[in-house]
């Protein structure tokens, strides 16, 4: 069987949203947030049943754990993503990203009130260094991606509200998995649907989603990026976070996803030619010696 198979998935998910926030960032700046968002339910929704009709997938769960689901959804999809977007409209990707480190100190707060989850003193020490390593990293590193953006306080303000909609959707989405085990692409379907009939209608009502066709036409960059984030985020990512804490504490699940700063580093090294610093370079190995003890708990 394969060891630390939460925290395994936890990281494949922070690889995947290391990929989204990258795209989706580049899309909201082309079309903006609310576009990217509600396309992307949408999209993922569609994505997600097509894959339980071709694999048949097992789909059998109780009405309380399509509840948690379905609430998680509310609150993470709905919720948390929509606050995340908004403040990809005022800051970049780099800074939303750090105010969103905060998830997992949030997510432990909630997990101990709500589920009794306890950290073990490596489990604590390990989720400090990485948060740290994560901080030293993040705001080092010069914002070259969005040299004109700088940091905005209503944008740190709507990260932090995502930050908190994340967390409350992962706790609710492992009240679900603990009542009994649930296929990963299952539950994110469940989520989805949950975000699908809530975002879609009010956004439309609002007249804020009501030419999609005439707005991806005039821009067809825009709607493969958000394509390509609709299956590394919504549809891989979020399935393998449900995976993540299903095996594993929901702190150490969101402490290990808060490292897609570190992993955008080789990114932005690679693709945008960025000059690493030192102390970034200082910063992501004190994270890996983070996850390191977090592995070791």
């Amino acid at each position: 069987m394969l060891s630390f198979p939460g925290e395994l998935a936890a990281l494949a998910t922070a690889c995947m949203w290391t990929a989204s926030s990258l795209v989706f960032a580049a899309a909201t700046i082309r079309i903006g947030s609310i576009y990217v968002n509600v396309t992307r339910i949408i999209a993922a929704a569609v994505m997600l049943f097509i894959l339980l009709l071709l694999f048949g997938l097992h789909v059998e769960i109780s009405a309380s754990q399509t509840g948690f689901l379905f609430v998680s959804g509310l609150v993470g999809l709905v919720f948390g993503d929509t606050f995340l977007f908004k403040s990809y409209e005022y800051n970049s990707a780099r800074i939303s990203s750090l105010v969103m480190s905060t998830a997992p100190a949030l997510s432990a707060v909630f997990g101990y009130l709500l589920l009794d989850e306890t950290l073990s003193p490596i489990g604590i020490v390990g989720m400090a260094i990485t948060l740290a390593g994560i901080a030293l990293v993040i705001l080092d590193r010069p914002d070259s991606s969005s040299s004109a953006m700088h940091p905005s306080t209503i944008g740190i303000f709507y990260a932090f509200l995502g930050s908190v909609g994340q967390a409350g959707g992962l706790i609710l989405a492992k009240a679900a998995f603990v009542q009994g085990p649930i296929n990963g692409f299952v539950a994110t379907f469940v989520r989805m649907c949950a975000a699908f009939v809530v975002i879609l209608p009010l956004n439309w009502l609002a007249g804020r989603y009501r030419e999609p066709r005439r707005v991806f036409t005039q821009d067809r960059r825009a709607f493969w990026l958000t394509m390509l984030g609709a299956v590394l985020g919504p549809v891989l990512g979020v399935t393998l976070s449900l995976v993540a804490v299903s095996y594993t504490t929901v702190a150490i699940a969101a402490t290990l996803m808060a490292t897609v700063p570190i992993l955008m580093l080789p990114t932005v090294w690679f693709l945008q030619k960025e000059r690493l610093t030192f102390r970034a370079i200082i910063g992501a190995f004190v994270a890996v010696g983070g996850v390191a003890l977090l592995f070791l708990r």
